[in-house]
């Protein structure tokens, strides 16, 4: 890979690049292993999964992808699909759980290798902005809901969140003191370190200082539990083999998990390419998710994704390439030869808390504002997302969210804006007013406006619309433009309504033209005989033709 620029401008040296990688590589991983672990604990997998995420697939993506920044290793959605999605069939953490996890993993990295065959990317572009920050918002809430149990030290007795918030609420009396203070304490402190000190590894700190006092106090001797053991080593090969039967139960939740990896991934490689002038290849990015996701699931981990919150770290650390990534590998693979002894004594209520934190960043208040003032439609659409997500569950959360989406769409391409053009003044140009009744650009002549394609769904409307104008007009109309700018396609059903529009105005004296074609709709036009056709011409060109042609066929009649 070429170097970039730093922020400023200047261009590093190599060995200035490589260095500068390398301690951003280091502190990315102090703030990012907490986090994989965590990762692991939301997808209800041993805490040594987390770190294998870490490891080969980091470097898979660093080697294969596009994008100079994605960070693609355990993330909170997808880890939070595996495990609302697999609990049904298995108990969480348990041998037949874990094939199942690897199971779901490669069929997520064959369906990103398909994607990536049909080049497929463009289908990120049906989660809009929108119902994502909705979406990821629901699965904060969710993976928050989560931790409760286990920052209380209460036992878990359901997969659904609301059922899990509700009995945390009516358990809330029979809390463990020593654990619900850690958990909390592990919460505060990681909430203003994000606030004033977003660089320090807050979260490492606080899994080594509780690793330090339980060896030190004896804090499982206070009813505080630890993780237990953590297996050292580097990850073995696994080949991950299930029933028919369960890899068709399975399917959905690993096409649930393939739509938030491309759609997520996607947006966040955009974010950081433009942010940093950029060129990015999507179809390379879909290989190299395939690929990670491949290297995840032989070597005993779970589905990876472009996580947003992993690369914001990475970008706040100083790094500005893959090569960061790699020593971030090569830390996590020195943790795993020489570190994994000390992780038994991580608490729980600590690492909960770290949890806890992870998943009230996901909730995204300050977009949702923003969004609810710019476009309360949509806001209420993301708002919606996010209550299925908590309330139904992720799977079905990452189906509303495509749904909405195209609803959001269509809603627009179905119901378009619609305008009469009227004149300003001499010379002024002209206005668009609402379509209504009893408006009319001049005595004879409408010029409509229509601001969509015509389909079968929208074609009635316009010919309403037309109708009801030439119906209502103060004066006769002789004439009708109709100003084609926004419409690039048009179907059979449009076709067919559009010959018998201008034949049953030719019939009533009634002139009809099209202003502003594209040469699309021109190719549409004249392969469904329809005519006449203005061609490209600018509008006020078209206008002039029509009102010459208005005053000759009144003159003709009278």
């Amino acid at each position: 890979m070429t170097d970039t620029a730093t922020p400023a401008g200047t261009p590093d040296s190599p060995r200035a690049s490589w260095w500068r990688e390398t301690l951003a590589g280091v502190s990315e991983a102090s703030m990012n292993l907490p986090a994989v672990v965590g990762n692991s604990r939301i997808a209800a997998m041993p805490a040594v999964t987390g770190l294998y995420t870490a490891l080969f697939p980091l470097v898979v993506f660093a080697c294969v992808g596009s994008s100079r920044h994605l960070v693609v290793a355990a993330d909170s959605a997808t880890a939070a699909i595996l495990a609302s999605g697999l609990a049904p069939f298995a108990p969480p953490a348990s041998a037949h759980y874990i094939e199942l996890v690897a199971a779901t993993t490669v069929m997520a990295a064959a369906s990103l290798l398909i994607a990536r065959l049909f080049r497929l990317g463009f289908l990120a572009d049906f989660l809009s902005v929108t119902v994502l920050v909705g979406f990821l918002s629901g699965v904060g809430v969710q993976v928050a809901i989560a931790m409760l149990h286990d920052m209380l030290r209460l036992p878990q007795t359901s997969n659904a969140s609301l059922s899990q918030l509700r009995d945390a609420l009516m358990q809330a009396p029979q809390a463990h003191g020593p654990s619900a203070a850690l958990a909390g304490g592990t919460v505060v402190l990681l909430l203003l370190a994000g606030r004033y000190a977003p660089r320090v590894p807050a979260g490492l700190l606080l899994v080594i200082g509780g690793i330090v006092a339980e060896a030190q106090f004896g804090l499982s001797a206070r009813g505080i539990e630890t993780i237990g053991p953590v297996a050292g080593g580097l990850p073995r090969p696994v080949l991950p083999l299930v029933s028919w039967k369960d890899a068709l139960a399975i399917g959905p939740v690993a096409a649930s998990c393939v739509f938030v990896v491309i759609a997520q991934s996607a947006a966040t490689a955009r974010a950081y390419a433009q942010r940093f002038h950029e060129t990015l290849d999507e179809d390379a990015d879909l290989l190299g998710l395939a690929c990670a996701n491949a290297a995840a699931a032989f070597s005993g981990a779970f589905i990876v994704n472009g996580s947003p919150t992993k690369t914001s770290v990475a970008l706040r650390a100083g790094a500005r390439s893959q090569r960061a990534q790699i020593v971030f590998a090569l830390v996590t693979a020195l943790v795993l030869l020489f570190a994994t002894a000390p992780l038994h004594f991580i608490p729980r209520a600590v690492l909960a808390g770290i949890v806890f934190v992870i998943g009230l960043d996901m909730i995204d208040l300050r977009s949702l504002l923003a969004i609810r003032r710019e476009s309360p439609g949509e806001c209420a659409l993301a708002l919606v997302t996010a209550a299925v997500v908590v309330g139904v569950g992720v799977q079905q959360g990452v189906l509303v969210a495509i749904m909405l989406s195209l609803f959001r769409h269509v809603r627009h391409s179905y119901r378009p804006h619609t305008a009469v053009l009227v004149p300003r003044g001499p010379h002024l140009g002209y206005e668009a007013m609402s379509c209504r009744p009893g408006t009319d650009t001049a005595p004879g002549l409408i010029i409509y406006r229509f601001g969509a394609d015509l389909f079968y769904a929208n074609c009635d409307r316009f010919e309403a619309d037309l109708t009801s104008l030439i119906a209502s007009a103060p004066h006769p109309v002789r004439a009708v433009v109709v100003d084609a700018g926004a419409i690039t396609d048009l179907d059979y059903s449009a076709a067919v309504m559009l010959r018998e529009l201008v034949t049953r105005l030719r019939d009533s004296g009634i002139l009809l033209y099209f202003g502003r074609v594209s040469v699309w709709l021109r190719a549409d036009m004249q392969r469904h005989r329809i005519l006449p056709v203005l061609g490209d011409e600018a509008l006020y060109d078209a206008l002039h033709v029509a009102i010459a042609a208005a005053e000759t066929s009144l003159r003709s009649r009278t």
